[in-house]
């Protein structure tokens, strides 16, 4: 028993393997008309199905979701009790099953066309009730399942994934969606972690607390206070960076000056303080603060105008530490 289990396996992963090889060689004009369908659609992707089709269908619906294109999982059985209120008539809805005959998908189809909505078939079977009815029929024919009995879904759903993760990629590819745009969608996978901007977490608007130099210090707490900070950016007349006040700051100033509450904050600034782009990468802010340390960093843009400030808990907040 024990020597034949790796032959059952590659014997399994061969099956499948040649029957991708096959979608890939028959691949035609239904599968870039469905691109065209959806790449022009003005609504989202609709993804519904039964059974294991139907769990590939959530996958589909996830991959599309994650990859730029707005997407969701109707339940085929459940979209006629009720859940067709989800679908609008400039949706695209992607019906994935084999034999395109199951009862559900049949009892499914008309309403969506009531509905206005386009349908896209995934079917192993193209002259089926859901292949005929389909605006689109893309073919996942597969020669036989890998299962012993040659009856579970096994080589057919395999060919179904496949085809559907060649529909996100090429939709992904289309639409320029790029590695930054992946990241603000998965802010927190390893991925989003590395290529955040400065931008994407840095403090602004009421949160970053911006100050006249000319203001006394008692006038700059208040402001940090109230903002949440633990700093504050100083500019000039003409609204150019020229410092940065930290408590840090406060503590060094204390013994040197009785009357600091009431100095002005230019008197007692990190004065030309190292800054950072909103461009920059998070990890490379992280990088500048280890270093110098420090806690707080105004960010500038490409013309060196202050845009906001970050601070080192926004790093850990955005999982970067």
């Amino acid at each position: 028993m024990k020597k034949d289990i790796l032959k059952w396996a590659k014997e399994v992963l061969q099956i499948e393997a040649d029957a991708i090889v096959d979608i890939k060689k028959d691949l035609d004009g239904a599968f870039s008309k469905a691109i065209e369908i959806l790449f022009n659609s003005k609504g989202r992707i609709v993804v519904s199905g039964m059974g294991k089709a139907g769990i590939i269908g959530k996958k589909f619906s996830a991959t599309l979701s994650s990859t730029g294109t707005s997407s969701f999982w109707v339940h085929a059985a459940e979209a006629v009790h009720g859940d067709l209120g989800m679908i609008r008539e400039t949706d695209v809805v992607v019906i994935l099953s084999y034999s395109g005959e199951t009862e559900e998908i049949k009892n499914l189809i008309p309403f969506v066309e009531k509905i206005g909505a386009k349908v896209i078939a995934i079917t192993g079977k193209s002259r089926s009730f859901l292949g005929r009815y389909a605006d689109s029929a893309i073919s996942v024919k597969v020669e036989k399942e890998a299962c012993a009995l040659g009856l579970a879904p096994t080589t057919s759903t395999t060919a179904m994934l496949a085809v559907c993760d060649a529909i996100s990629v090429v939709l992904m590819k289309m639409k320029g969606f790029g590695k930054h745009d992946f990241a603000s969608f998965h802010p927190r996978g390893s991925l989003g972690r590395k290529i955040l901007q400065v931008k994407d977490i840095m403090r602004k608007g009421k949160f970053n607390p911006t100050v006249d130099a000319s203001i006394s210090v008692r006038e700059v707490l208040t402001k940090i206070t109230s903002s949440g900070a633990g700093a504050a950016v100083v500019v000039d007349n003409d609204k150019r960076l020229i410092g940065i006040f930290t408590d840090g700051d406060l503590r060094r100033n204390l013994q040197k000056y009785s009357n600091i509450l009431d100095r002005k904050v230019k008197d007692v600034m990190t004065k030309e303080p190292i800054t950072v782009k909103n461009t920059d990468l998070a990890t490379k802010a992280l990088n500048i603060l280890e270093k110098k340390k420090i806690d707080e960093v105004p960010v500038v843009d490409k013309d060196g105008c202050p845009v906001g400030i970050l601070d080192v808990q926004d790093l850990i907040a955005a999982g970067i530490i």
